[in-house]
């Protein structure tokens, strides 16, 4: 298969099928969120629920899969419907089921083992708002302690006094745990496999305790200390981040996070009414956002928003953003019969309980105008049966709009491709607007479950980025048959990257690129002159033929502005199949007698 890159068309993306045909969309631009200042929500003292704030008068109507709990709540009610959720959802990998479990300030002294498909969330602005006396935790009992399957759910805005001195959160990719506050240790696997993860915003008073997890992300947190490496630990923003040299210990410490904005989130005020949180962009920052007093940005009513559920039509939805409306998503399945546009400046768009869209057949699921401001957070795009060109588009094809002063910002935004059933598209995520923020996202085409196969789920890219100064935190992208991310833009900034090449190609003659054997996962345009990544894991496990073989894991031009720090291919299994250099044509081979091949820096 012929290379795509052209130095001649450095915003053009790989051409192989004509990907990029139908990357443009109507940019019709809508009226501007309305916004309003906030105070702090009350933080309850007392250790019994019953003892806290009240509970608030005028909740909206978030649907039967968002569960409130107040202060007067029973607390054998609140463990009851946590045990009922937990015991639907902790083996439905593939399932229907979505739920949102929130808390309005006060204490609860409650357990809370979190299965699929899960949030749990404080509604307060602060995580110390909302305190639990038990736990708030993910196990890997149900795989024998593997948490390699333990995908699709979160923890956020809650501080725990965890009974036992220590949580767990044992989980692999797309398991966000956010603006959490740890009275104790924390520990990241359930004495198994692990293949996290990601971390922000949080305060760990304890000891973080890795575990056996390959890989992990921390951004903007506070640890008393942290133990544990494999291969690819990075800590960007980080006060209390591990000492070391790479690859002994493998870790990756960055002093600053250069640009971003939190993640959106729902939580009530003083008076009981609800708003969506939207913390504001920061430069140059360690440590979280809510230790020293309450949090920059700006909060939203929800009466500005649409609350949508999976009956919602989407034109209604349209109807809503276009005349400059929000969208919360409750928990559910949308099954869309068109796409759903975003087209106005500061348009937050907030998913709960992983709210999961399926594309109309042939057609993105989201579309993002090249506007200001837009803010995607908290949804699941899976892909349709019926092929779709791009599944979610930021900015129209040749975007250029300058957005430096008030970026685009993406978080928790996952993509799976087969798995619940045979999806089908040949590019997940395509950025062209400038200056986007990507906060946390896995790309996925299925290598287990339903409809799953080299020619049963067929894609190609997870993610196109043609847009500059576009910045990644986080970004996982697994098992795409061509390069699983195809970089174009300048300036580009990866802060964490975590890659498994597909598993499946039946011989080398199918899985080839022109002369060249394979295709390397994070692939930059032979026409860029400056990009820079930190932390990079490239593995491969060629299970249906171990006689593959990639050249490279990663795969740049020689550049003075193109640098990269601290990477990795492994070869899983023990050397079942193998890449042949780690980046361009240096490092390597990992494979059978030598599954670990680590380079410190390119140039």
């Amino acid at each position: 298969m012929d290379d795509p890159s052209d130095a001649s068309t450095p915003r053009q993306g790989p051409s192989r099928r004509g990907v990029l045909g139908g990357l443009a969309v109507a940019a019709g631009i809508g009226g501007a969120g309305i916004t309003t200042g906030t105070s702090p929500a009350n933080a309850a003292a007392e250790p019994t629920p019953t003892s806290a704030a009240p509970r608030p008068a005028a909740a909206p109507d978030l649907g039967p899969n968002v569960h409130v709990f107040g202060p007067d709540t029973p607390v054998a009610e609140i463990q009851s419907t946590l045990d009922g959720i937990f015991g639907e959802m902790e083996t439905d990998q593939f399932g229907p089921g979505r739920h949102a479990v929130l808390f309005t300030p006060g204490t609860y002294p409650v357990h809370a083992n979190i299965g699929y498909y899960t949030q749990i969330a404080g509604l307060g602005l602060s995580p110390d708002d909302v305190l639990i006396e038990g736990s708030v935790h993910v196990e890997a009992d149900w795989f024998d302690g593997n948490a390699t399957h333990n995908f699709w759910r979160c923890a956020e805005n809650l501080s725990v006094n965890p009974s036992t001195g220590f949580d767990r959160w044992a989980v692999s990719q797309a398991a966000p745990y956010r603006r959490m506050h740890i009275n104790g240790d924390l520990v990241l696997d359930d004495g198994g496999w692990s293949s996290g993860g990601f971390m922000a915003d949080c305060r760990i008073e304890g000891q973080v305790n890795s575990g056996s997890q390959q890989q992990w992300l921390s951004r903007n947190c506070e640890f008393g200390s942290w133990t544990g490496e494999n291969w690819n630990m990075v800590f960007v923003g980080v006060h209390g981040a591990p000492s070391g040299q790479f690859p002994q210990p493998a870790y990756t410490v960055v002093g600053q996070a250069p640009r971003i904005r939190e993640k959106p989130f729902l939580h009530v005020d003083d008076a009981g009414a609800y708003h969506v949180f939207v913390p504001a962009l920061r430069t140059n920052t360690a440590g979280t956002t809510w230790q020293g007093g309450t949090p920059q940005g700006e909060s939203i009513p929800i009466g500005d928003f649409l609350i949508a559920t999976p009956d919602t039509p989407v034109g209604e939805i349209n109807a809503a953003l276009a005349g400059g409306g929000h969208l919360l998503l409750t928990p559910g399945i949308y099954r869309l019969d068109a796409t759903v546009e975003v087209t106005g400046a500061d348009t937050v768009v907030l998913g709960l309980g992983l709210a999961t869209l399926v594309p109309p057949a042939g057609q993105p699921a989201l579309t993002v105008a090249d506007v200001d401001g837009v803010k995607i957070a908290g949804i699941l795009v899976d892909a349709n049966e019926r092929n779709s060109g791009v599944m979610m588009i930021v900015g129209p094809e040749g975007a250029s709009a300058d957005h430096s002063a008030n970026p685009t910002s993406l978080h928790d935004v996952f993509f799976r491709i087969g798995g619940m059933h045979a999806g089908n598209a040949d590019v997940s995520l395509a950025v062209n607007s400038h200056h986007v923020i990507g906060d946390h996202t896995w790309l996925w085409r299925g290598d287990h479950g339903t409809g799953i196969g080299w020619t049963v789920n067929p894609a190609l890219y997870g993610l196109i980025v043609n847009g500059d100064d576009v910045t990644f935190y986080g970004l996982f992208v697994e098992h795409y048959q061509d390069y699983q991310v195809f970089w174009n833009g300048e300036r580009g900034r990866t802060y964490f990257f975590q890659s498994e090449m597909p598993y499946d190609p039946p011989n080398q003659e199918s899985w080839m690129n022109g002369g060249t054997r394979g295709f390397a996962s994070y692939k930059l345009n032979d026409a860029v002159t400056d990009h820079q990544a930190f932390g990079l894991g490239v593995y491969c496990f060629f299970n249906a033929n171990p006689g593959v073989v990639s050249e490279r894991a990663i795969e740049v031009p020689n550049a003075p502005g193109v640098a990269f720090e601290h990477m990795v291919a492994v070869s899983l299994g023990g050397g079942t199949g193998t890449i042949a250099h780690v980046i361009n044509d240096t490092g390597g081979p990992a494979g059978p007698g030598s599954t670990e091949a680590y380079v410190v820096s390119h140039p």
